[in-house]
């Protein structure tokens, strides 16, 4: 199903499949994603993206007080200051709390998908559409034609302008670690 990104029933809808098991494509703050619900979607969007078994998706979480779910590390004020925003944490998973030893959270700056994250009560997947190590796909037309029929409801914002991804700090040593510079400058950090 595609719906607009206008559609007076797009929350419920969105709620609705998720919460399902469903897997979405749809804007987040920077590109078209596919969202599920972690960890029950994991297998499928690897499917899809055809993502070797072993790697991590990133999760959104809709604020800063989820870090606790599943973490006890310390996030510096001076990553806090970037949520929400395109920011990805990488930290150490509390004994028990999660499915591996560390995890990726990022707080998106999107009020609807904070929404509907508040709403499901449950951290989403969130990973580019395209098959990885291909470039993102950008176009709705691409995405509907190569994934339409893969997926339970695509959200149609129109093409997507090219954004730079969310920069990656990995905080598991205690140290911040640059995996990755996005939109946010190393420097600002």
């Amino acid at each position: 199903m595609v719906l607009k990104d206008k559609s007076d029933k797009l929350f419920e809808t969105v709620v609705d499949v998720l919460s399902k098991r469903g897997i979405v494509i749809m804007r987040g703050d920077t590109i078209y994603g596919f969202f599920g619900i972690a960890p029950e979607t994991k297998g499928r969007i690897q499917k899809l993206k055809r993502r070797e078994k072993g790697k991590e998706f990133l999760m959104l979480v809709p604020d800063a007080s989820w870090v606790k779910r599943f973490s006890d590390d310390k996030i510096p004020e001076s990553l806090l200051a970037h949520w929400p925003g395109p920011l990805t944490i990488i930290m150490n998973v509390r004994a028990g709390a999660w499915n591996s030893d560390t995890v990726a959270l990022r707080v998106p700056d999107d009020e609807f998908l904070r929404q509907v994250l508040f709403k499901i009560d449950r951290p989403l997947y969130s990973t580019s559409v395209n098959i990885s190590g291909d470039r993102e796909i950008n176009s709705i037309g691409k995405i509907v034609e190569k994934f339409g029929e893969s997926v339970e409801l695509i959200v149609d914002s129109g093409d997507a302008i090219y954004r730079k991804p969310s920069t990656i700090v990995d905080i598991t040593s205690g140290e911040l670690v640059i995996v990755r510079e996005g939109a946010i400058e190393a420097s600002k950090l």
